[in-house]
């Protein structure tokens, strides 16, 4: 197992590699960049020093050279730590998403696990007692979540908790721990307030498995195993538990693989929505105005993020699958 997961390690490596190229020539595309339409902007408000100042930007992470050295001092630096430096915001990317990644990975991980917790015991119960009346009404919910996009759903709760409760939903933290360093006060303020978008993210995705649960799980329950152990006499919730669920998991555990990053990608219009302190919003800025060091190094981590995933996830196969062996 050791040597698989190294294996695994080096194999990502060029995988890396070719993401950060392709991502970096998809931001240099369009023309121009965000040092040349600030340097307008400065210039036609009068701000006669501004030129000066920029054109000192460009040179610093050689802007005015051919693409391929940009990428160069780019890559160069970042496997140094160094991701470069936001020109909007004027601060050290490092800084700028440091305290928001960390927000978004938790936001991502409970939103998986709400969605596991809920969608997983529901599709059993619905493979269990197929065409029942709770089963119609499970499949019903769950075509109306995969069908309500995220952000419909957050603006329909900002809607009613401002028309009916006189509250405005929105953030991670209570104002006194917005900006307060991290205690033990403050995870549980976070984790008193984190439910409302866990619920509006983990919709769509808990539709999604437990529809995916219900469907292995009928499959598995029709194989010729699970006919044995009920000949040999085995307890109906045996069977189901111990040995049905056990096969019909296992897609579950390969989709986890890469339901971490596409919640993270999933989350930027309801973080806008919400007022969430995740890279998501960052991101979105990012690229509609050409902030490329900070739009990149985001990409980078959400692509680090994926792979990651995937690799626990073969693990967690290999684990839970006495079948699979890794070699």
């Amino acid at each position: 197992m050791v040597a698989f997961i190294i294996k695994r390690i080096v194999q990502m490596l060029p995988v890396i590699f070719a993401i950060s190229v392709i991502s970096f020539i998809i931001m240099d595309l369009p023309p121009g960049d965000y040092l040349t339409v600030r340097i307008l902007e400065l210039e036609a408000i009068g701000d006669v020093g501004a030129r000066t100042r920029l054109e000192a930007l460009r040179e610093r992470f050689g802007l005015d050279k051919p693409v391929w050295q940009q990428y160069l001092m780019w890559a160069g630096n970042f496997v140094q730590g160094d991701f470069g430096r936001s020109f909007e915001y004027e601060r050290e990317v490092r800084d700028l998403i440091g305290d928001r990644l960390l927000m978004t990975v938790i936001l991502a991980g409970t939103t998986m696990v709400f969605t596991w917790i809920v969608a997983i015991p529901i599709g059993i119960y619905s493979a269990r007692h197929q065409y029942s009346i709770g089963d119609n009404i499970f499949t019903f919910v769950g075509f109306i979540g995969l069908a309500t996009p995220n952000f419909l759903l957050a603006l329909i709760l900002m809607f009613v908790a401002v028309t009916q409760f006189g509250i405005a939903p929105g953030g991670l933290f209570s104002p006194e721990f917005a900006y307060a360093p991290w205690s033990i006060a403050r995870v549980f303020d976070l984790f008193k307030k984190i439910w409302v978008p866990v619920v509006i993210l983990g919709t769509s995705g808990t539709a999604g498995l437990l529809r995916i649960m219900r469907a292995n799980l009928l499959d598995v329950l029709g194989q010729a195993f699970v006919r044995t152990a009920r000949a040999k006499g085995l307890h109906e919730r045996v069977v189901v538990y111990k040995h049905a669920v056990r096969m019909a998991i296992n897609p579950l555990i390969t989709i986890a693989g890469w339901q971490l990053p596409i919640i993270i990608s999933g989350e930027a219009i309801v973080a806008t929505i919400l007022n969430l302190p995740t890279v998501g919003p960052l991101f979105l800025r990012a690229l509609l105005v050409q902030d490329m060091y900070l739009a990149g190094t985001i990409l980078i981590f959400m692509a680090l993020l994926l792979l990651i995933g995937n690799l626990l996830a073969d693990v967690a196969l290999a684990l839970v699958d006495p079948r699979i062996r890794v070699s």
